[in-house]
């Protein structure tokens, strides 16, 4: 008989290494690959197929924790009901954040989530069956087979379900950094992204013909690898599954074949090679002639404008074109750049295109609530680290850090304030290596950047630069070497990034000419994806191209580095998560070689490590894993509370309360709170009574300031008149003024005060003159 192991971490008696070792490969080795720590699972992939997905999981609804084994479901039902507010929380959006290295099953626990929460709200059965169906269409354009998993998420996406009350009304999908290199180059024993393979595998021969397919071993972006035929009758299922997908999603016909051919001219363009004459001119070599008129023909443009775009570039400067010939590399880089920048349009059209079939039929004054599901690229360290493990080990440090601040530093402040007798619980904080990435202006990003806007600046440069601004930080290794390496010391161990390239793929730049050609193009789709805009955070906007002329803010937006979309998405992905209820799955790969039945205790050990799995079950066996409101616990238990026979059983009932120390711990938080809130009130009142002898004392010093000015204005001697000008001349005096004048002599004449300005317009023997002549008259 099987020994019964417990189901909850935090439950152990004892608590060391060795224990939790013990039963979670007793649980994987009885196919229980779930476990619990409190309120958080831990799936371990079993690399085979189980029946626990069968009928069964219908029970994980409103049900009780301990009333059934731990399941990927029961997490899905239980961020449903407090999404809906069942759980004593509150309605309130949630998320589930889905994390582990790449391998370790991500993305099946994803689509297992989502199938459950469809089973859950069963609103619009059409509505459900096309975001099912949203998975297998975006694994396809955006997974690949690497050396750690053979269908390896190369993109990170988080899912919005929307929500009316109960059911489902929409969804929304946010992709970030699409690992683009991947068309031009893949490493030993890797793949390129799974629709190349699927497309090859399952257009029939008459279409092969249309689309203008050949061969796959003859393909530079294959590396001219295909696969065995029982592999490529899965690929045939596959395209199948993939083109069904796009009709339940709602794709038009035309759509689907300007895709397709667009994805053929990308295969095409990679056969492409260059060669130089004798008189050191560029051309194409005669062997790949038919290559540049079939990838022509695929993007519907002419031969010699995409020869042109490869082979030169064309600049104008104070009204002349001027054109900078090619050699062979930048040739050839122009060719790549086109692959990947056209292949990561497609892509990002797809999820466009998705997002506004999937987008809620509702009022906009309607709230709708949300379930948001992240599955995102896994932690990566191979032989050869890029630009690309890169920014998918940052993504991995950021959610750690949230990881972590839900679990250690909120939890451990709430019970701190409440003034529950707490023993602090350390644990791996990893904020400095946050701040060692994503610091302006000093931070990794931030020098990329920087280099990147130099045009002469080489990835040396760069790595240069960074050994002397972090040669003293604790996260930062210097690695002398001819080769641009540097190591970062990552929550999960180290990894040592070569830069070769990095100054180039954060640019991501594409030939000046190819836009224009492509917008040209007779293509329809193709001529819609390069007439759209980039968001700030990388996001494809689909425009018609006819309103680019008048409104084309491209050459604003192709400024934004990789880097910096990246790192923006990033913190618009964590203001969303850091608003909602969380939920976590910790995904663990019990082996390297993706076998079933094996488990490798070191591997799986050093998961338990670095992702803090030790300080989290020693926290939630220590801590209170359910604490409602009051209004919350009166509302859930409204009926029991009615009879006061029945409270004193209530209480024994509550979780964190069923011992009389407990009891004691809140009448003196009640207590606490009490004076707490006292204190507030008080700090309240002395805030206000200053605040208003601040807003009386600021009258006071302003009617003073006005008085003042008053005062000074009263001192101030009255300037002199300005006389008006005169619109025309004076009439001559008529006689008639002089005899009245001479009539009225007998009175005695009023003196008039003079005017410094009267005096100086006439001088003083004037006044006399005059003065006499009426006064002797």
């Amino acid at each position: 008989m099987e020994e019964k192991l417990p189901e909850d971490l935090a439950n152990l008696s004892e608590l060391d290494e060795k224990s939790l070792l013990e039963v979670l490969t007793g649980r994987f080795t009885q196919n229980l690959i779930y476990t619990y720590i409190g309120d958080i699972l831990v799936a371990i992939n079993p690399f085979k197929y189980l029946s626990i997905y069968e009928k069964e999981v219908s029970q994980y609804k409103c049900h009780e924790k301990k009333s059934l084994p731990p399941h990927i479901c029961a997490v899905a039902d239980r961020a449903y009901q407090s999404m809906l507010g069942r759980l004593a929380t509150g309605p309130k959006n949630q998320c589930i954040v889905i994390s582990g290295e790449s391998g370790a099953g991500k993305t099946e626990s994803t689509k297992l989530l989502l199938r459950h929460i469809m089973e859950l709200c069963k609103a619009n059965s059409q509505l459900e069956q096309q975001i099912l169906q949203v998975n297998p269409l975006l694994e396809a354009f955006g997974n690949a087979q690497t050396v750690m998993n053979d269908n390896s998420s190369r993109f990170g996406k988080y899912i919005q379900l929307r929500f009316q009350n109960s059911s489902v009304k929409g969804a929304k999908i946010n992709e970030y950094l699409l690992e683009k290199s991947r068309v031009v180059h893949q490493d030993e024993g890797e793949q390129n992204f799974h629709i190349f393979y699927f497309m090859l595998a399952g257009i029939s021969t008459e279409d092969k013909e249309i689309y203008g397919l050949l061969d796959p071993t003859r393909y530079r972006y294959l590396n001219g690898r295909f696969g065995k035929e029982d592999m490529v009758q899965a690929w045939r299922l596959k395209y199948a599954e993939v083109w069904n997908a796009m009709d339940m999603v709602g794709f038009e016909e035309q759509e689907k074949v300007d895709m397709m051919t667009i994805l053929a001219g990308i295969l095409s363009l990679g056969n492409i090679a260059f060669e130089t004459t004798d008189s050191d001119a560029l051309k194409v070599s005669e062997a790949s002639r038919g290559w540049l008129k079939a990838t022509a023909g695929q993007f519907g443009v002419q031969e010699e404008d995409l020869l042109k775009s490869l082979t030169c570039t064309t600049s104008v400067t104070r009204g002349e074109a001027i054109q900078r010939l090619h050699n062979q590399q930048q040739a050839e880089d122009a060719r790549d750049s086109i692959a990947k920048v056209a292949y990561g349009r497609v892509f990002g059209w797809i999820v466009s295109k998705v997002n506004e079939l999937l987008a809620p039929k509702v009022d906009c004054d309607v709230e709708l609530n949300e379930i948001g599901i992240l599955d995102i690229f896994g932690f990566e360290n191979f032989a050869v680290n890029r630009f690309e493990q890169l920014c998918i080990n940052l993504a991995n440090e950021q959610l750690q850090y949230f990881f972590n601040h839900h679990i250690f530093l909120m939890e451990q402040k709430e019970y701190k304030e409440e003034g529950i007798t707490w023993e602090t619980i350390t644990y791996k904080d990893n904020k400095p290596i946050l701040d060692l990435f994503l610091t302006k202006p000093i931070g990794i990003l931030s020098l990329l950047d920087e280099q990147s806007a130099f045009p002469q600046a080489t990835d040396r440069n760069f790595v240069d630069k960074l050994n002397s601004k972090f040669k003293t930080a604790p996260n930062f290794e210097v690695v002398r070497n001819h080769t641009p390496l540097f190591t970062i010391v990552h929550y999960a161990g180290k990894v040592q990034y070569n830069a070769s390239g990095f100054l180039e793929k954060n640019r991501d730049t594409i030939p000046a000419n190819i836009r224009e050609l492509f917008i040209n193009s007779v293509t329809p789709l193709l001529s819609v994806l390069f007439a759209a805009t980039i968001s700030r955070t990388g996001t494809l906007m689909p425009r018609r191209a006819k309103l680019q002329v008048a409104d084309d803010n491209f050459n604003s937006t192709r400024k934004q580095s990789v880097g910096a979309q990246f790192k923006r998405s990033l913190a618009v992905l964590m203001e969303k998560m850091f608003a909602a209820g969380p939920h976590f799955v910790r995904c663990i790969k019990p082996n390297r070689s993706k076998q079933p039945d094996q488990l490798d205790s070191k591997l799986v050990m050093d998961q338990l490590r670095y992702n803090g799995l030790m300080e989290t079950i020693r926290i939630r066996r220590d801590g209170f894993s359910w604490r409602p409101k009051f209004r919350e616990f009166a509302e859930r238990f409204v009926c029991s509370l009615s009879c006061g026979i029945q409270v004193c059983l209530i209480l024994d009932c509550v979780s964190c309360c069923v011992d009389y120390r407990s009891r004691i711990c809140r009448r003196r938080y009640l207590a606490l709170l009490a004076e707490i809130r006292r204190q507030r009130q008080a700090q309240r009142e002395r805030e206000e009574r200053e605040e208003e002898e601040e807003r009386r004392r600021q009258q006071l010093e302003e009617e003073r300031r006005r008085r003042l000015e008053l005062e000074q204005e009263n001192r101030r001697p009255a300037s002199p008149p300005v006389p008006l000008p005169r619109k025309k001349k004076p009439e001559p005096r008529p006689r008639s003024v002089l005899s009245t004048v001479l009539k009225a002599a007998h009175l005695a004449p009023v003196p008039r005060p003079r005017s410094k300005l009267f005096e100086v317009c006439y001088p003083v023997k004037y006044y006399t003159c005059i003065y006499e002549i009426t006064f002797s008259t």
